[in-house]
């Protein structure tokens, strides 16, 4: 596979593109930090380069910052919300007036290539938009039947929780580390944030924009470090938790957040299936298996890691989609030259790695890719394409989270969908059919909070009016649509009675009061009254 060697001189001597990002690196970033602990290293995987030196929160720190954050939020709750959501709008042109340098930013701390850059800043208008613009109705007062039609005034209230921690993936420092939040502040909540330490760099750009566009400072607190110094500190001084991250993870954090009944909203993980019917368009599957499989690097949630194909297509499908894989641009550079970037660190090209080769020592056939490439840096790996994985293989049940796929054949629809079910997991799916109709059949028979048909993820993702998030253990909770506006707020229902009481009294004595109240009861199922 060809592709250009990067240099690994250092930011001050990256093309023209990078002098935004030169200027951002070179301000006084601690300066959006209350961290008092040991110093970390930001780097940049695809450059093999250190891009600035931030201070580490302490748990001392977080409790600190959480006291601001609650400060904060009891003025900020107290807003109209199409205040609090005409922030967001702003928000949207800050974005848009400085994308370039968000582009640069994400770019840098992960190594992905700039259009799987761009997918977060698409996915940040969208989150922007949506929610600046339907947040005063999703959090309105709704006026909802009261228990005695013309006697029971009912109106149920969307309320904050107060303080939300958010524990942040370094995989989409933007989209899942800084649009997420948004939602948690135009409900009236403040969030007290642990980025990753490997992107806390995008996460302090997006809040910047956001403070610039009239998001008061003190309302998200940035508490970067390492989980056993802050993640307890973190759960007991908020007041809901969200997590973006492994399933064994985030089950450690469900439990505790149980201990003390704190609402936990989890993103974990997926083994994602694709399916390719054999009314398939074969070059409407092969590129969508390429977007679906090695976007920011196979390193997404979302990311396909099984193609279950029919038989009659599977060779060809197979030659196919090798061959375009083989010709995929893999490197690192601040424009769209390369397709595929780098993994975030010479460990996760090990662990890939060695995922791979558990396959093919089980017997596995490497038809694409396969091999670290350390002749474009140390964090680079190939785009990979298996066949005839056995089930022994770790990879045919664990996530690899790397840009690694295998390839079976089935007979049907009947086993592909049996197949594709065979997982804990449950958070995204997709099927490639030329008829709609058989597409949506399939799709509406895998068990997955999100499927696609015809796309990969990027339709049911961007779908930013509907709700996104996982089946069985890929999570709980939802992002996106009125769901994710509502996730984080409490509801608090208001009934006012007038004239009588619901209960027997001077003009119902208790005889009358039963026969008056079934009958009314039965008629209002006859008028079909809800």
């Amino acid at each position: 596979m060809s592709a250009h060697h990067v240099e690994t001189a250092g930011i001050a001597h990256l093309p023209l593109a990078t002098r935004r990002l030169n200027e951002f690196l070179t301000d006084n970033l601690a300066d959006d930090l209350l961290s008092t602990g040991p110093q970390f290293d930001a780097r940049a995987p695809g450059l093999n380069a250190r891009l600035s030196t931030l201070p580490s929160a302490t748990a001392e720190d977080v409790r600190r910052a959480a006291a601001y954050a609650c400060s904060a939020q009891q003025g900020w709750a107290r807003r109209p919300v199409r205040e609090r959501a005409a922030v967001l709008l702003r928000l949207h042109d800050e974005i848009r007036r400085n994308e370039a340098l968000i582009l640069d930013v994400i770019q840098a701390e992960t190594g992905k290539s700039r259009i799987h850059a761009y997918d977060e800043v698409l996915d940040a208008y969208n989150v922007c938009r949506f929610a600046g613009y339907d947040a005063p109705g999703a959090l309105a007062r709704e006026r909802r039947r009261g228990a005695l039609p013309g006697l029971t005034g009912t109106s149920v209230d969307h309320l904050p929780m107060g303080v939300v921690g958010f524990i942040t993936p370094w995989n989409y420092p933007v989209s899942l580390g800084a649009t997420d939040l948004l939602s948690a502040l135009v409900a009236g909540n403040a969030v007290l944030h642990k980025p990753d330490s490997a992107t806390t760099l995008s996460a302090l750009l997006l809040r910047r924009l956001a403070v610039s566009s009239g998001l008061p400072s003190g309302l998200w607190q940035l508490v970067p470090g390492p989980v056993d110094e802050v993640g307890e500190a973190l759960l007991e001084s908020s007041d809901a938790i969200s997590f973006t991250g492994s399933t064994a993870a985030g089950r450690g954090i469900a439990a505790s957040a149980g201990r003390s009944l704190t609402p936990a909203t989890l993103e974990l993980g997926g083994k994602n299936p694709m399916i390719v019917c054999d009314d398939a368009s074969l070059d409407a599957a092969v590129d969508g298996a390429l977007r679906g499989c090695f976007a920011s690097t196979g390193q997404l949630c979302l990311s396909i890691e099984r193609i279950y194909v029919a038989e009659p297509l599977y060779q060809r499908f197979c030659e196919r989609f090798a061959r375009a894989t083989r010709e995929l641009r893999l490197g690192f550079s601040f424009d769209h030259r390369y397709q595929v970037g780098s993994l975030i660190s010479p460990e996760h090209v090990e662990r890939v790695r060695s995922a791979v080769g558990d396959a093919v020592e089980a017997g596995a056939r490497v038809i694409a890719g396969g091999e670290a490439r350390p002749d474009l840096g140390p964090c680079f790996f190939e785009p990979t394409v298996l066949v005839d994985v056995p089930a022994a293989a770790r990879l045919t049940r664990e996530e690899t989270f790397g840009p690694v796929v295998a390839v079976y054949p089935v007979s049907g629809d009947d086993e592909a969908i049996a197949a594709a079910n065979d997982t804990p997991y449950g958070l995204n799916a997709s099927v490639f059919s030329g008829h709609k109709a058989h597409g949506l059949s399939v799709a509406r028979r895998l068990e997955a909070g999100m499927v696609n048909v015809n796309e990969a993820f990027a339709a049911a993702w961007g779908s930013i009016a509907a709700p996104s998030g996982g089946l069985k253990a890929s999570g709980l909770g939802r992002r996106h649509g009125r769901e994710g506006i509502r996730e984080f707020t409490r509801t608090r229902t208001v009934a006012h009675q007038r004239l009588l009481p619901i209960a027997p009294s001077g003009v119902l004595p208790p005889e009358r009061f039963q026969k008056v109240f079934t009958t009314a009861l039965a008629a209002m199922k006859h008028a079909r009254i809800r």
